[in-house]
């Protein structure tokens, strides 16, 4: 087919930049994607752009050519991990508390370890982008699932479901995930039901 022909009346060209704009899409994603799961694994910032293209099979060049620095990379992929996160974090069902602390510990299961690490990092300016990011978003959870309506009853919500809150009950307790929930839980609950008492 000839660069000008039509099919059905209508021009290929569309369809060629559709598929082109799908398939940077694609890469882009696949590289912040690698670039978040090594982040994971290492629980490290100090990796290199060679390890990211290997892992992400794309080369070095081309994560240049994208993201423009490994500065830049960092930028977006912080972007995407936070974007994941809130999606992780969301219920099925807006307002299902269960659900919603459930999927919390599960995203703590995942993350946890990586985010006290960047935690205890205060000199690395990268690491303090990222903590400050996670925090405004855990804020931002807390509002969305219990509504709480004041500041004050916002630190108390924010507090037990805390990462901190995690870290003292699953790593220094050593309490399995049912138990972990369970105290989570009645953190939430006589907070709730003090504010309630109160009101």
């Amino acid at each position: 087919m000839s660069p000008g022909t039509t099919v059905n009346g209508m021009s290929p060209r569309p369809y060629t930049m559709t598929a082109r704009a799908a398939a940077a899409d694609a890469t882009r994603d696949r590289i912040l994607d690698a670039t978040i799961a090594i982040a994971l694994e290492t629980e490290r910032l100090d990796f290199s752009l060679d390890q990211v293209a290997a892992r992400a099979g794309r080369s070095v060049q081309t994560i240049l050519r994208r993201f423009g620095s490994r500065d830049g990379l960092i930028e977006e992929a912080v972007a995407h991990g936070s974007a994941r996160v809130t999606a992780e974090r969301r219920p099925a069902e807006p307002g299902d508390i269960p659900a919603a602390l459930g999927l919390l510990v599960d995203h703590y299961e995942q993350w946890g370890r990586f985010m006290l690490r960047l935690l205890a990092r205060d000199d690395d300016q990268d690491a303090r982008g990222i903590t400050a990011g996670g925090q405004l978003l855990h804020r931002e959870w807390v509002t969305t699932v219990f509504a709480p309506g004041s500041p004050k009853l916002t630190d108390l919500l924010v507090v037990a479901t805390d990462l901190y809150t995690w870290k003292l009950l699953r790593i220094d307790r050593g309490l399995d995930r049912r138990d972990l929930l369970e105290r989570i839980t009645a953190l939430t609950d006589a907070v709730l039901a003090a504010q309630k008492r109160s009101a």
